[in-house]
């Protein structure tokens, strides 16, 4: 704990009884929770199972935050954010997904097909060279692991290998990198810790999809709160007594204040806090990383590539370059739905949707050949561009730890609970990482009450 954490919590004494004096039936507090994705709608519910009042507000003009499902083609739903459940067994989302109902399909790493370049096969590239790069990369992050400072995953690399490589040895290193690790954390690999950026657990089983959309996951959720759309949160200001939060058209006054803004939007200091948060937490949201994950959907008249493959790959000579697709055959869409992560994701974000779409088609022409047809209709995701998350999800940056997380999660003068994939130590970008975390505020609010 830092000395001006300890002052924090000294200051702070004086208030305890403030804090911690149960609350009358008579008297009932007032909660607000800031943010309707999957976080906050989880500690709403969870709160209003308990009797309590809790008031929701929403920047957006649609809950669900990073939960997307949008209606453009109304006979196929797409998401534009989170896809899958991520480990079926003992996840929280199935258990939410069951009561809700909603149809799942499963897909598999396993199922996958790779596509080469042309110019990689005149160099003699048969294959990822898979095997031998995961020893390397493990390598690396050992050593890396018994550094006195962190470093980055790529510093980590270019430590043991420490020689100019073949431009196909290149190639496969910069697939690997890409498909393993940088459309996993969504950071890049000059980015993500060689030291902490696989700190986390996952869950077993397969990973399922949603036909229907994950967007009846917030709807099933958000049943019976008192939910407000379109409240933009500019300042909270928190006392020993309450919390008053400005929106642009409104002023709240709460006993209790659940914030679930992503991490993004908390690195671009959007929302003014008054007095200034502690500064471990300042220092937490400067160095843990908020990532970028896009996504690129290509319809199509009809399926032209395998339909019995979930994963079709790309491995070409430039970096990150549409190396990710998955098809949505199995689901009965002619659709492929391409990935760019990092920093590819951020050199397409200002492309415009002309020339992004071009630049996609090209890759699959170079995948299937010139005969290809034209894609019939497209949508494409710019989630560093979105004022309400500025990115996809976090990750452990260089120098950041799950501690950084833990202290993002911690609770602000007893009035201000935390939440949000980035506050989950266990379960960082996921969204029963954020489920979990929404959870977990209201049980810790609960605790004081």
């Amino acid at each position: 704990m830092s000395l001006s954490r300890r002052r924090f919590l000294t200051g702070l004494a004086a208030s305890s009884l403030i804090m911690h004096t149960p609350l009358s039936a008579t008297n009932p507090p007032t909660i607000l929770v800031i943010g309707a994705g999957i976080a906050g709608l989880a500690a709403a519910r969870s709160l209003s199972k308990q009797g309590l009042k809790v008031t929701l507000i929403e920047g957006r003009q649609r809950l669900g935050g990073r939960i997307h499902t949008s209606q453009v083609w109304p006979e196929l739903p797409m998401d534009l954010g989170a896809s899958w459940i991520h480990g079926q067994k003992q996840n929280p989302i199935t258990e939410l997904a069951n009561a809700a109902q909603a149809k799942r399909i499963a897909t598999s790493y396993d199922s996958a097909e790779l596509y080469i370049d042309a110019r990689l096969k005149q160099l003699g590239v048969q294959g990822t060279n898979e095997a031998t790069l995961e020893k390397l990369v493990h390598k690396a992050l050992k050593q890396a692991a018994n550094l006195d400072t962190d470093i980055s995953l790529q510093a980590a690399v270019d430590r043991v290998v420490n020689k100019p490589l073949s431009a196909a040895y290149q190639a496969q290193l910069n697939f690997y990198l890409n498909s393993t690790y940088e459309q996993e954390y969504s950071g890049a690999s000059h980015e993500l810790s060689a030291q902490t950026l696989d700190d986390n657990e996952e869950f077993d089983g397969a990973d399922v999809l949603f036909p229907q959309g994950y967007a009846q996951i917030p709807n099933y959720l958000a049943q019976g709160l008192d939910l407000r759309l379109g409240q933009i949160v500019s300042k909270i200001t928190y006392t020993n007594t309450g919390v008053t939060v400005k929106a642009q058209d409104q002023t709240y006054q709460a006993d209790y204040v659940i914030i679930t803004v992503p991490l993004g939007v908390l690195k671009r200091k959007t929302i003014q806090f008054n007095p200034p948060l502690p500064a471990n937490k300042q220092a937490a949201i400067q160095r843990l990383g908020m990532g970028l994950l896009n996504k690129a959907y290509l319809r199509f008249d009809k399926v032209f590539w395998p339909k019995d493959i979930d994963w079709l790959e790309y491995l070409s000579p430039d970096a990150g370059h549409w190396a990710e697709w998955v098809s949505l055959a199995k689901i009965g869409a002619p659709v492929l739905l391409g990935f760019n992560a990092a920093d590819r994701a951020r050199e397409l974000e200002a492309w415009n949707d002309q020339a992004l779409i071009a630049d996609a088609t090209q890759a699959l022409k170079a995948m299937f050949g010139n005969h290809i047809p034209q894609p019939v209709s497209t949508q494409i995701t710019r989630w560093a561009q979105d004022p309400f998350a500025y990115g996809s999800y976090s990750f452990n940056a260089v120098g950041s730890t799950n501690n950084d997380r833990a202290a993002l999660a911690k609770t602000t003068n007893g009035r201000l609970f935390w939440a949000g994939e980035a506050t989950h130590s266990n379960y960082p970008g996921t969204v029963h990482g954020a489920y979990l975390s929404g959870t977990r505020a209201a049980k810790s609010l609960l605790a004081i009450l």
